[in-house]
């Protein structure tokens, strides 16, 4: 049975009462203060306080009493922070490209004023580099400017957060040099990602376009054992099964009492932008693009590269994971990872921990600050040029406008030779008018945030369990058709998280490696959050189990800021 009242009849402070006295010092002033609002009203405080004050007696309150709960608050609090403290510091390395080039040709730099091959001005990097420096708000308004368009929340990457590891403790691979072989496999991918944005994803196997890039990609090192099924997937377990696109961007959800299919609107077949020069140059200053999407007149299934591309162009940060959980919930208490306290319980159904309204909120939370974390790394580390920007220094070294040291294997790449076949040029075909965001590519945000997401709902799913009903669309979009074969929850949250970065890659936004680091970035993140949260339930919780993306499968203690434990 639990003691009633503290034994210690003090804390330490001057002047703090024991809880017995700080309950009836409560009562005291609420007595005191319903009267004092009572007169200035010029109402009697009998009917405000019902003729008496009726406190929640202490042993209502639960096992702790009121001091002994703000210690604890406290205390756990203290404990999470010097946990995540000690992380070991990270150096923060770069792959040099800033200090390399002294015309920063190789660093982002886009709504700055350019020359006329796209080079930054140097006076306005250099008051962009000192506004990084400072960190004052006066000081990015002073960065000169080439157009109307604004720099995206570059002081976001110097916020605090009370939860999870401090967003400049985590550290990132280097990404490739400017003048490096994987820059330039990475840059043939994204022409041949182009060049194949409107092939339905059904027939990789057999198209021409498709084979041809395996066979020029196959070319570089990094590309050697690419082929059809794998093209433009990534390794993570259960990617490259099944179709392409991952069922939760095509199973329909319920928003509340409101059914949806999951058809969006999406653009017209052979579109692209900022492949004449002049309509290039004037983005890269910040102009606003004059030409808009032109769109289906039906709404449509996600089913080629194209439309994967415009579902991540307009989505919000976690949108897709949003609607993930709310199918995954459908699943019923089935699909729940086995350490769910209340996966078995007869008596208890978990809600504001463990429940649906636990997981929505922690999938919005999780998002925001894996954001945040890729906006450090994005501006204060890397600074790592768009491959827009990569492209018209492509363009200029062939059209001898420019020297500059780009790898050979790219410059004779097929995927080269067929966008001056068909546009006359050697610039990356965008999807969208606009081009590449701006903030700098390295990591990608949607990868970020996919990362951290997708960790979440494997932590509380089980990642073995097999999705009812999967669905494949028809090469149209119009319809969705039975899939003959198995699908596991893991290996389709793995695929979603591939989807939503790489259909950035699709569009022209990022690189591969930009999604390769961003995806593990935000599992870094999430695993720090889930954490500290795990220090915080009441219930009798051994911790979540989840494989990560690179296939080790880790359990994360339920016990205050234990150290993960590797599993298989």
């Amino acid at each position: 049975m639990r003691q009633k009242n503290n034994p210690e009849p003090h804390v330490g402070v001057a002047g703090q009462l024991s809880s017995k006295a700080a309950s009836q010092g409560r009562r005291q002033f609420l007595k005191q203060s319903t009267a004092t609002v009572a007169a200035a009203a010029g109402l009697s405080a009998a009917p405000l306080l019902g003729g008496s004050v009726a406190l929640a007696e202490t042993d209502a309150l639960g096992p702790l009493d009121a001091v002994q709960r703000a210690r604890q608050a406290t205390l756990r609090r203290q404990t999470a922070a010097l946990y995540q403290s000690n992380r070991p510091l990270p150096l923060h390395l770069t792959n040099g490209d800033d200090e390399t080039y002294a015309s920063k040709l190789a660093s982002f730099s886009k709504t700055l004023p350019h020359n006329n091959l796209g080079e930054a001005d140097l006076n306005a990097y250099a008051a962009y580099l000192n506004a990084l420096r400072s960190g004052k708000s006066e000081d990015f308004e002073k960065i000169p400017a080439g157009g109307a368009g604004k720099l995206v929340d570059p002081q976001s990457g110097l916020c605090f957060d009370l939860e999870g590891a401090d967003i400049h403790s985590f550290e990132t691979a280097v990404p490739p040099r400017f003048d490096s072989e994987a820059i330039a496999g990475e840059m043939a991918e994204l022409y041949w990602r182009a060049l194949t944005r409107d092939i339905p994803f059904s027939q990789y196997d057999s198209h021409p376009l498709t084979n041809a890039a395996v066979a020029d990609l196959r070319r570089f090192d990094n590309y050697t054992g690419v082929d059809t099924q794998s093209l433009f997937r990534t390794p993570m377990p259960g990617d490259a099964q099944g179709y392409y696109v991952s069922q939760f961007l095509l199973k329909p959800f319920s928003l509340g009492a409101t059914p949806f299919d999951q058809k969006y609107r999406l653009p017209v077949a052979g579109e692209d932008f900022m492949v004449a020069y002049q309509e290039w140059l004037a983005i890269q200053n910040g102009v606003a693009p004059t030409r808009r999407l032109s769109f289906d007149t039906a709404n449509r299934y996600i089913r080629n590269g194209r439309d994967l591309g415009e579902y991540v162009h307009i989505d919000f940060s976690y949108q897709a994971f949003l609607l993930a959980s709310l199918i995954l919930q459908s699943f019923g208490a089935a699909a729940l990872d086995d350490a769910n306290p209340y996966k078995r319980a007869t008596r208890q159904a978990g809600f504001a921990t463990f429940g649906g309204p636990h997981l929505v909120d922690l999938i919005g939370r999780i998002a925001a600050l894996a954001l945040k974390a890729a906006w450090f790394q994005k501006w204060y580390v890397h600074r790592r040029i768009r491959p827009e920007e990569f492209a018209g220094r492509v363009h200029n070294k062939l059209t001898n406008a420019a020297n500059y040291t780009i790898n050979a294997k790219l410059l004779n790449s097929g995927a080269i030779m067929n966008v001056f076949s068909k546009y006359g040029g050697y610039l990356l075909p965008m999807a969208f008018p606009e081009g590449c965001p701006v903030h700098p590519a390295f990591p990608g945000g949607h990868a970020t945030v996919a990362g951290a997401c997708v960790t979440v709902l494997k932590a509380y799913f089980d990642e073995s369990f097999v999705v009812p009903s999967p669905v494949v669309p028809s090469d149209d979009g119009a319809t969705l058709r039975e899939y003959n074969g198995t699908l596991t929850i893991g290996s389709e949250l793995n695929k979603l998280a591939s989807n939503v970065a790489y259909g950035r890659d699709t569009a022209g936004m990022h690189w591969r490696s930009d999604e390769i680091e961003g995806l593990k970035l935000g599992e870094a993140v999430a695993i720090s959050v889930l954490s500290d949260f795990n220090a915080c339930f009441n219930e009798t919780f051994e911790g979540f189990t989840l494989t990560k993306f690179d296939g080790v499968t880790i359990r994360l203690s339920g016990r205050a800021n234990q150290p993960t434990r590797v599993i298989r």
